[in-house]
């Protein structure tokens, strides 16, 4: 059986730390740090819509997603400059909004737009899955704002959502990788769930091997665990009423 770093098992996540209301002037945010990979996600409600939603008495959630010039070990160019966001940040800032659009009863929220923002400030693995997970949390807090200035009579929130991975590494199956072991996974898989176990995405792909049905399964059921995890970490911080969570 590999070693992990800080002798993880494999069944285990790594150390989560959040801290709520992180920011002076957002609705709702937070800054959650996943292992060594550490986040800020923000989230703002405003009022009005885009055209194609207007009259129709609902809201919206959207998402972006960047990573900082000194997220990760060299410095990334920033994509507000010539040719603007990739591929990929386009990939995660979708995957992201349909995460918590899927846990939000858009006419509960009225004609109003979410604005979620995720910035990564160290990379080491996960960050779309942290980015996912902190941004929930950041919802539920910009909600409860604009509940209490009057603005909807209830939080338009119907359920939790939190992601993690898993992959294959060296033959063993392992949740929650960190760099080191994602980039050298034989298969790799981001997973997002409800509190109930429910799939809201799966991305999974063969790096380096294909995987049949029972490995999938196990895959699965392995980031169910960890998705569970961290909901009951998210319910835990709102029921307390904290503001930070772990050390």
């Amino acid at each position: 059986m590999m070693t992990r770093a800080e002798d993880r098992a494999h069944d285990q996540l790594r150390r989560v730390k959040i801290t709520r209301g992180y920011l002076k002037h957002a609705h709702g945010s937070c800054l959650i740090e996943v292992g060594d990979t550490v986040v800020l996600c923000a989230a703002n409600v405003n009022d009005g819509v885009a055209s194609w939603l207007r009259g129709k008495g609902q809201g919206w959630v959207t998402a972006e997603y960047a990573m900082l010039p000194s997220s990760t070990h060299e410095r990334k160019r920033r994509e507000t400059g010539a040719g603007g966001p990739g591929g990929r940040t386009h990939e995660i800032q979708r995957l992201i909004g349909r995460s918590l659009r899927t846990v939000t009863d858009m006419r509960a929220l009225g004609e109003a737009t979410v604005n979620v923002d995720c910035d990564v400030i160290q990379a080491d693995g996960g960050t779309r899955t942290a980015s996912i997970t902190g941004a929930w949390l950041a919802l539920h807090d910009a909600f409860e704002t604009w509940r209490a200035a009057g603005r909807i009579a209830a939080s338009p929130l119907i359920d939790s959502v939190a992601a993690t991975s898993v992959g294959l590494v060296d033959g063993e199956i392992l949740l929650d990788l960190d760099y080191s072991e994602d980039s050298r996974a034989e298969v790799d898989m981001n997973v997002v769930t409800d509190s109930q176990g429910r799939f809201v995405e799966v991305q999974g792909t063969g790096e380096r091997t294909t995987f049949d049905r029972g490995r999938l399964d196990s895959l699965l059921t392995l980031a169910s665990a960890g998705t569970a995890e961290l909901i009951r970490i998210q319910r835990s911080i709102i029921e307390e009423g904290s503001l930070t969570y772990g050390r």
